[in-house]
């Protein structure tokens, strides 16, 4: 048994039962949390002084192309169409599985460097088996938690996703690896037919998979009403941007259990509209993060948290302006809402909130330190 005792960090848990921060001992066994206390006695664990540090969650970056890392900050001023045309109609398909491979290595290293732990690898370019091979492999070897989300090029589907290649990725690359986990990257009922649409999510359904798809520019249409009458939008289900979506139907949507992933740099960037952050907020629930494309933006999730508070906030004071006169006088947003969304939240959307998100005895002790000795803390 591996026994590692973390000593005197200021701990940001995230659980909502405790403070903001605290000075606590955590006691980490076999790479979960066994005990938190102001002070542990063990004498038999190896232990760490983390005097000084801040010791928090990892952070998780819930949606993330990882093999656009070879393209990184090509298309910084590319709207939404250029996007679409140059890397999907054009790059994408010279990709071969080393280069995929090298991609999703480059991509999470460079997110553990960030600070991620946990990442949500959209891989909508995962064309044969060998490079959804090659993928995992890149994953695996960087040592990061992910979800990899399976998908196909992107293009408007006529072939429901293959179940058969989702089969083979669970009974092999996937189960061979501890931190990898399985998705669905489906295109989804905005660019689906509904008979397409409804398989893939049954497909997902019938074996407990999470399913995610991008939806933005408008009001779902016949393919998602197919898809919901069918009663097949659950906690299973992950939608990302949902930019411009009517009312009634985030309501809908919050009430079947579906969670949001907003992506805040790259949906104000490229012109997929503004973020529905603060729509989710106002009907009990929240968003989780991700910064989506390495082809026009950093990937420091953190960024994508601070761009998401301070456009909410900017809307908020400027409605208040106009009803009042005045700006908010208070916020109506806080710091740490923003940062849940990139830790509680995104545990939640990726499925993995019972391991991840918070720090508590019974959950992977995926962490990080920052070292605030200079703070005098």
């Amino acid at each position: 048994m591996t026994r590692i005792l973390l000593r005197g960090g200021t701990v940001i848990t995230m659980a909502t039962d405790r403070p903001n921060a605290e000075r606590l001992d955590i006691l980490v066994e076999n790479g979960r949390i066994a005990a938190m206390a102001e002070h542990l006695e063990e004498t038999d664990a190896e232990t760490i002084d983390f005097s000084g540090r801040i010791l928090m969650p990892g952070l998780v970056n819930a949606h993330l192309h990882s093999w656009q890392a070879a393209l990184r900050c090509i298309g910084s001023d590319w709207t939404l169409l250029e996007y679409l045309a140059k890397t999907h109609g054009g790059l994408a398909s010279h990709y071969l599985p080393e280069d995929m491979h090298i991609a999703a290595l480059a991509c999470a290293l460079n997110q553990i460097n960030c600070g991620t732990t946990t990442l949500g690898d959209w891989s909508h370019n995962a064309r044969t088996p060998e490079h959804a091979d090659a993928t995992l492999q890149g994953l695996a070897e960087s040592g990061i938690r992910a979800i990899f989300f399976h998908g196909m090029s992107h293009r408007l589907r006529e072939q429901a996703h293959p179940a058969a290649e989702i089969d083979r990725l669970l009974a092999g690359p996937i189960a061979r690896h501890d931190l990898l986990d399985l998705g669905m990257a489906i295109p989804g009922p905005q660019l689906s037919r509904a008979k397409i649409a409804i398989a893939d999510f049954l497909t997902g359904r019938d074996r407990g998979l999470l399913v995610s798809m991008h939806q933005s520019g408008g009001r779902p249409g016949a393919s998602w009403e197919a898809v919901r009458d069918a009663g097949l939008i659950g906690p299973l289900t992950n939608i990302v941007h949902g930019n411009d979506i009517p009312d009634e139907w985030l309501k809908s949507f919050v009430d079947a259990g579906a969670t949001f992933t907003v992506t805040p740099e790259n949906e104000l960037g490229q012109g997929h509209g503004f973020p529905v952050t603060g729509r989710l907020v106002r009907l009990g629930a929240a968003p989780s993060l991700g910064t989506d494309i390495d082809t026009a933006v950093s990937g420091e999730v953190l960024i994508a948290a601070r761009i998401a508070l301070a456009q909410q906030r900017g809307y908020d004071h400027e409605q208040q302006r106009r009803s009042t006169g005045l700006f908010s006088p208070a916020p109506t947003i806080t710091s740490k809402q923003a940062l849940a969304w990139s830790t509680i939240e995104g545990a939640r959307a990726l499925g993995l909130a019972d391991r991840i998100g918070q720090l508590a005895p019974g959950m992977q002790a995926d962490l990080i330190a920052i070292d605030a000795r200079a703070l005098n803390l």
